[in-house]
């Protein structure tokens, strides 16, 4: 059952592992959380989807709709809820997946519940910061509706993919600061990626080509050559 009361920060579990749930939610519940579980992927979608949770803890493998599924599906119809990623797969390419989907933070079990409060706690802080900020950025022809989850070009509507949104976001509102890649992946996607990794690049490349005039000499979107990606409005 879900606590109701409106101050605590509540907390879904999805997991078709019974004995990870029952050490989380224990877990979870002794630290002041309210905690509900679903054992399947469309029990727990259809819980995301109703209740309103501070943080959404989603395996990757689970039975009937996996995790990146559900995550995908649910970051396109407009639910913000900060999602933790649980897999048993340690693989780059499924954590990159996972993100894609649209995740905020991933971790492969086995692992301590210790880093996994801890993980809980950084996200709910995040999501905090997050709703201090103004709702609304306007740069050139854009406009950045963070809160309504939209952005608009000339009036009209512009489709995004969820971590391009992030990253948007992430990027408007600390206008004039220059960001590295490594501290985009870690502030955007939550992770700490190798540095040959180029999804900052090819994110910041999409955004361009969405939202720049010129796309080939952005106003906005800026390389600084040597050392990363600042934004001016």
């Amino acid at each position: 059952m879900r606590s109701d009361s409106p101050t605590t920060p509540q907390i879904l579990i999805v997991d078709d592992e019974p004995g990870l749930r029952k050490t989380l939610s224990d877990r979870l519940r002794a630290e002041g959380y309210g905690v509900a579980t679903a054992a399947t992927g469309p029990a727990g979608e259809r819980m995301a989807r109703k209740g309103d949770y501070d943080v959404i803890i989603l395996d990757l493998m689970l039975p009937s709709k996996d995790g990146l599924d559900i995550c995908r599906d649910l970051r396109r119809d407009g639910l913000s809820s900060p999602v933790l990623m649980l897999t048993a797969r340690d693989e780059t390419a499924d954590k990159v997946a996972g993100f894609k989907s649209g995740a905020d933070d991933y971790m492969t079990k086995p692992f301590e519940s210790a880093e996994l409060l801890a993980r809980v706690e950084a996200l709910l802080r995040r999501a905090r910061l997050a709703d201090n900020h103004t709702d609304e950025y306007t740069f050139g022809s854009v406009v950045v509706r963070t809160r309504a989850g939209q952005v608009l070009r000339n009036g009209e509507d512009v489709r995004m993919a969820a971590q391009e949104f992030k990253l948007l976001c992430f990027l408007v509102r600390n206008p004039g600061v220059v960001f590295s890649r490594d501290e985009l992946l870690d502030s955007v996607w939550g992770y700490q990626a190798t540095p040959e990794t180029r999804t900052v690049d090819v994110h910041v490349g999409w955004l361009r080509q969405k939202l720049e005039d010129n796309p080939r000499e952005p106003r906005h979107l800026i390389t600084v050559y040597g050392l990363g990606y600042r934004f001016e409005p």
